[in-house]
């Protein structure tokens, strides 16, 4: 009977002791089952983490620095759908959004949209304004050309009548001319080649002589300097003037409203090469000096440059010459006007 029970008690504690200890192994094999699913569907992420590899190539260009770092995130993608022990890894799937920083890399792009704006300013520079004062510099340019400057530092110059010696005992035909000559020193005109009316801004030498004695009433009056100089010699009025003194005796028949010529003020292949003509005005009472009245691009009046048209100091005595090769101006002589009465 002691031997039944021993038996007995033997038994029941080997059944005590192999229950807990299946129900260990059964454990066991529950977690190793855990395990190896684990470890089953693990697998997965590593092909993510090749492919993310390759993504980091296309981005290590422009974040260099951050490169290394990304190779973690993408094992999390594919992460997402797993248990709670792979959200361990999700926390380096906020790297990916570095990709993110990488887009203010574009910000610079922004910077070249600005600098096109630079580019349309010089543009306008170009806009710069045609001047059409310009146009009738070449034709002044035949003509002597100290003009421009003369026109800012002295204004055209003006007098009266009475400023004129012995101006009462003038025929009415003369004064007539002289004073409207005078009239248009007054409207402050250029000298503009090529002109002969005053509407125009300006007029040159033989246009100012064929406006004045085409408004008084002559027929018939040439245009240019030469053509003039010629109506004068064929009408027998002409008297030549070979000195180059201003005292010269040659000036002894010299009259108000005679007309005055040059040669040589541009350079011109003709005979006679006659380039410049004005109005003899008589002496002014201030400084007993002979003056004259007209259009010119240099004469002076009073020591100082005139540009347009103006009065003049009349001189015969020769100016220098305007090149070494060149001759100035020449002054030939003068003549009444042809279509003047007792002329």
């Amino acid at each position: 009977m002691k031997k039944t029970l021993r038996l007995l008690v033997m038994l029941a504690a080997a059944l005590v002791v192999v229950g807990p200890v299946r129900a260990t192994q059964e454990d066991e094999e529950t977690f190793s089952k855990k395990v190896r699913d684990f470890f089953v569907r693990t697998p997965t992420p590593t092909p993510s983490r090749k492919k993310k590899k390759t993504t980091k190539k296309k981005e290590s260009p422009s974040p260099s620095p951050a490169a290394p770092a990304t190779p973690k995130p993408t094992a999390s993608p594919s992460a997402t759908p797993e248990s709670s022990a792979t959200p361990k890894l999700k926390p380096t799937p906020t790297t990916p959004r570095p990709s993110a920083t990488a887009k203010p890399t574009s910000t610079p792009s922004v910077t070249p949209s600005m600098t096109p704006t630079p580019t349309p300013t010089p543009t306008p520079t170009p806009t710069a304004s045609p001047t059409p004062g310009e146009t009738p510099s070449p034709r002044e340019s035949r003509t002597p050309s100290p003009s421009p400057l003369a026109k800012k530092n002295a204004p055209n110059a003006t007098i009266t009548t009475d400023e004129i010696v012995g101006y009462e005992s003038y025929g009415p035909e003369v004064r007539k001319i002289i004073e409207t000559s005078l009239a248009l020193t007054t409207q402050n005109l250029g000298y503009k080649y090529g002109s002969a009316d005053p509407a125009a801004g300006g007029m040159d030498c033989s246009g100012f002589v064929h406006y004045v004695l085409s408004k008084e009433g002559m027929k018939d009056v040439p245009r240019d300097a030469r053509e003039q100089y010629i109506w004068v010699r064929k009408a027998g009025k002409f008297q030549a003037v070979l000195g180059h003194s201003d005292d010269t005796f040659e000036l002894s028949d010299l009259k108000p409203g005679d007309l005055l010529f040059w040669s040589g003020t541009y350079n011109v292949d003709r005979d006679p090469a006659i380039t410049h003509t004005m109005i003899y005005l008589g002496r002014e009472k201030a400084t007993n000096h002979r003056i004259m009245v007209g259009a010119s691009d240099g004469r002076t009046y009073k020591g100082q440059s005139r540009f347009g048209v103006s009065v003049f100091d009349f001189k015969v005595s020769r100016l220098g010459a305007k090149t070494d090769d060149k001759a100035g101006p020449v002054f030939v002589g003068y003549g009444r006007i042809p279509a003047l009465p007792n002329g």
